[in-house]
């Protein structure tokens, strides 16, 4: 890991933001309204992080120590000063040292370096993971519980890249989800998302079959 720390203002949330991923954030409290316009008058970057217990609004929470910065690519107001923002996933942080919320909470945070470059993740294991993933979003569309898998991996995406979009496209909850985000071997990664994904289609299988859906 980098031993460069910066300063970074922080998005606590009670979801995960993936590299490379989308994520669209409508921005109502004023202290969040005030990092959103002090980014974008900036380098257009903060972190997110998973709120894992308590609220994302009024503060009280408890943060994990590994986060995504976003990148903010688009961005509206309303008339009454509410932002929509539209961000894009970039590279992974640790988080050294929580500063004061001051309006908005700010860290003290170290970059977790790019791990494309690491062997051992095959397009076979990407692909293995795109099947479990499209089985269980399908499983799930039968019970209305979400549609089924949109997503396309991109042939000019990297293996690594493709499977981070995976991650974000997976019906995997917020605990999962940072579990994947905290794995840094990629085939481990790949591993887990398999082991996740069809843990659940086991279980909405079961329920399908029960007559549930």
């Amino acid at each position: 890991m980098s031993e460069t720390a910066r300063r970074l203002a922080m998005f606590p949330l009670s979801a995960v933001l993936f590299p490379h991923a989308a994520l669209p954030l409508h921005v109502f409290e004023p202290r969040y309204r005030a990092l959103a316009e002090e980014c974008l008058a900036g380098d257009r970057e903060f972190g997110v992080v998973l709120i894992d217990r308590g609220s994302e609004v009024g503060g009280g929470d408890h943060r994990v120590g590994v986060g995504t910065i976003a990148h903010i690519v688009d961005s509206s107001i309303f008339d009454d000063g509410r932002r929509l923002l539209v961000t894009q996933g970039g590279s992974r942080f640790a988080v050294r040292k929580w500063l004061d919320d001051d309006p908005y909470p700010v860290a003290e945070v170290t970059e977790i370096p790019d791990d494309a470059h690491l062997p051992g993740l095959s397009t076979t294991d990407v692909r293995r993971a795109e099947s479990a993933v499209r089985k269980c979003r399908g499983l799930l569309s039968e019970l209305g519980a979400a549609p089924p898998m949109a997503f396309d991996p991109d042939s000019g995406d990297n293996p690594v890249e493709q499977l981070w979009r995976l991650c974000a496209s997976a019906p995997c909850g917020a605990l999962d989800s940072q579990r994947l985000l905290e794995t840094d071997d990629p085939a481990e990664r790949a591993s887990l998302l398999i082991e996740l994904v069809e843990a659940t289609a086991d279980d909405v299988a079961r329920l399908l079959a029960s007559g549930a859906g």
